[in-house]
């Protein structure tokens, strides 16, 4: 069986918590144009409402039924959500046929967000669908970049050089070549698991080394950049940082590039 459960967003104001969670909160039918909104079109419409209307499709009082179905849908939404069974059988069809017409609403209801994140960032959203498969796997998701985040950082024992390339890639205020190396593993430690995914990403990334490099010419006053460009004297070498990568990768700059790496070496004295 897969459900989910509708949510609504916590209204926060001066009354008690248990009044506000006892409210009755309801997501009421709207209308697109003249015709209110539905949930389900054509053939599955003809399918699914034909087990709700006491008329067949093709019947001459099919449309005004119709329409007046969707018209009084609405679905109160308490404190704890409401939670709808969508499951199917193996031919498709729903083992609860008013709970997945339902669902098929709420997806498209102005009001309703498809996740809890989606519901925060936007302010027209007053409720959301809750989906324990999609948080499980999510969570699974998490926990295999952790512990792959994990691995790397193992890896990195005592390669104080490599952990300070990461250091400045992850942070560009964290300064590693004024930091001891316990305090390089340490703040390096907390990175990794404050972003996982972002630390796994640079820690396996091939282009690690000529990233690190970049930030440390940045740092230390070698190149400028305004916005996203990347500048040398009065030339643009990238107008991003990918772009400078290719750039310093490219052995027809192995010229100027050298030129930079004394540079930088003569200001790090």
């Amino acid at each position: 069986m897969r459900k989910v459960i509708i949510r609504r967003k916590e209204v926060l104001n001066h009354l008690p918590k248990e009044i506000r969670a006892g409210a009755k909160i309801k997501i009421g039918s709207i209308y697109i144009g003249r015709q209110p909104l539905k949930g389900l079109e054509g053939e599955e419409a003809h399918k699914l409402l034909s087990k709700v209307l006491d008329v067949p499709p093709g019947h001459q009082d099919w449309p005004r039924k119709e329409k007046e179905f969707w018209a009084s849908m609405s679905l109160k939404v308490p404190f704890e959500g409401v939670e709808l069974d969508i499951s199917t059988d193996e031919d498709g069809f729903p083992n609860n046929v008013m709970d997945f017409i339902t669902y098929k609403w709420c997806l498209k209801h102005r009001q309703v967000a498809e996740n809890e994140d989606s519901m925060n960032s936007d302010g027209s959203k007053r409720f959301y669908i809750y989906d324990p498969d999609i948080d499980l796997l999510k969570r699974s998701a998490n926990i295999k970049v952790r512990k792959e985040a994990d691995k790397e950082m193992i890896k990195l024992e005592k390669d104080y050089a490599k952990m300070r390339r990461l250091m400045r890639v992850l942070s560009k205020d964290s300064r590693p070549d004024s930091l001891t190396d316990m305090e390089v593993e340490n703040q390096l430690y907390d990175l990794k698991n404050a972003q996982p995914e972002r630390f796994l990403k640079f820690a396996l990334d091939k282009d690690l080394d000529t990233r690190a490099e970049i930030e440390e010419m940045i740092e230390y006053g070698v190149f400028r950049t305004i916005g996203n460009q990347v500048i040398y004297g009065d030339e643009v070498i990238g107008e991003n940082i990918t772009d400078t990568i290719i750039y310093i990768n490219n052995k027809k700059n192995s010229g100027q590039v050298n030129a930079m790496r004394a540079q930088l070496k003569e200001l790090k004295v």
